[in-house]
């Protein structure tokens, strides 16, 4: 008897203060990307008035499947698409090391996350961009070093 009407008075207090806190909390939410490539060019340095240098450089990925109607596919077409992605990277530390280090050709591990601007050309005319902003640079022998690590760590 007494119950009942404690718990419509909880649920009705729950529900209005998760309306309440709804409207006041910020989400979280999650921008992360993850690329292991090659290195197109070598890593250009560029800097606008008045604003920080960044270092720029391309990077490659690669995705491979086979093709075919069997489910072993064995038989079938190796096919490869490779994708290009714009690394940009602003942190000083960072920024000069990618510049010194990172080569063309050169395997690495970037992460970061992605920014979509847009940007006037030559030809005075809007263009739309798509960049990688960096946070993490791992060459191979790091990564490989970090994989040798994590498997001889007994704890």
């Amino acid at each position: 008897m007494f119950r009942r009407p404690v718990l419509q008075v909880f649920h009705q207090f729950v529900r209005r203060e998760s309306e309440i806190a709804s409207s006041l909390v910020l989400e979280r939410s999650l921008n992360r990307v993850q690329l292991l490539g090659r290195v197109g060019q070598d890593p250009v340095m560029r800097q606008v008035e008045g604003k920080n240098p960044v270092t720029i450089f391309s990077l490659a990925t690669n995705e491979m499947w086979r093709s075919g109607e069997s489910e072993a596919y064995q038989m079938g077409d190796v096919s490869q698409k490779t994708t290009w992605h714009r690394i940009s990277v602003f942190r000083p530390g960072l920024r000069d090391v990618a510049y010194q280090y990172v080569k063309k050709g050169s395997r690495i591990y970037v992460e970061g996350k992605v920014d979509y601007g847009e940007y006037t050309d030559k030809n005075n005319v809007r263009r739309q961009a798509t960049t990688i902003i960096a946070a993490a640079i791992l060459d191979h022998e790091t990564i490989f070093s970090m994989e040798d690590r994590r498997s001889w760590d007994l704890r």
